[in-house]
């Protein structure tokens, strides 16, 4: 079985600073994992560079995506490819619509495929579905991609996009950030739904909330630019009763 994804002794940074420092990971289908570390540790550097956001330079290293080399990639290649980025922070776009949006994504990919484009009604029939199931109103999609819209309602727009190009491979970059408990649960509700045996998800954070609704196989602390301790479930757990001290000092 070819691993989706494999990061092979990676250094990168950003405006001449480097932040990862001999990173190596490897995620197989059906695999979920999730990598843990205190703010300002560099894990939205390693999401970045995964998805190719301008800016970031890779020094050194391999990343192979289903078997082909992701570092020679645009952004929008990784994107067709099924590689997926589910926000921090997502972004407004005023003056296009979340459906006009969400068309144009899914047949881009569809065309990389060899697929033919999806007819209009019925794409807009799928999407006011998903949409509902996330609590998302056909009002709601007919606005401007995430203007107007609350921190909990852009999150839920983002495991809307996830739901409708089904991608092979999904980061969560601090999907929890700014949700109460209850959007939490609809956002890992609409992840789990969504995750195959022959796909992977890889959860960047630094609380282990999510993890009590989105349960991985492996746990990943960051700490130096690299992953310094790797277990189960439970070292989420354990690391939230000691704190990130225990297994950062010596690689701060």
């Amino acid at each position: 079985m070819e691993p989706l994804l494999e990061i092979e002794d990676l250094y990168a940074g950003v405006e001449g600073k480097e932040i990862i420092k001999g990173f190596n990971l490897v995620i197989n289908p059906g695999e979920i994992h999730a990598i843990m570390g205190p703010n300002g540790a560099g894990k939205s550097t390693l999401s970045n560079v995964l998805c190719g956001k301008p800016g970031y330079k890779v020094t050194s290293g391999r990343v192979k995506f289903k078997g082909k080399d992701l570092l020679k990639m645009s952004a929008e290649e990784r994107a067709r490819e099924g590689l997926f980025m589910f926000m921090q922070y997502p972004v407004d776009i005023p003056g296009v619509s979340v459906t006009s949006f969400l068309k144009h994504a899914v047949n881009a990919v569809r065309e990389h495929r060899g697929e033919s484009e999806l007819d209009t009604m019925e794409f807009i029939k799928m999407v006011r579905e998903e949409g509902r199931k996330l609590g998302l109103t056909p009002e709601m999609i007919k606005r401007d991609v995430n203007v107007g819209f609350s921190g909990g309602e852009k999150k839920k727009l983002e495991t809307l996009q996830m739901s409708i190009l089904k991608p092979d491979l999904a980061i969560l970059d601090e999907a929890d950030s700014g949700l109460d408990v209850d959007a939490i649960k609809v956002v890992a509700d609409g992840v789990n739904a969504l995750h195959t045996q022959d796909k992977g998800l890889l959860i960047i954070t630094h609380y282990q909330k999510l993890l009590n609704y989105i349960v991985p196989h492996f746990v990943h602390i960051y700490a130096g630019g690299k992953i310094v301790t790797t277990g189960g479930r439970e070292l989420a757990l354990e690391l939230e009763e000691k704190g990130y001290a225990a297994f950062v000092k010596d690689n701060q």
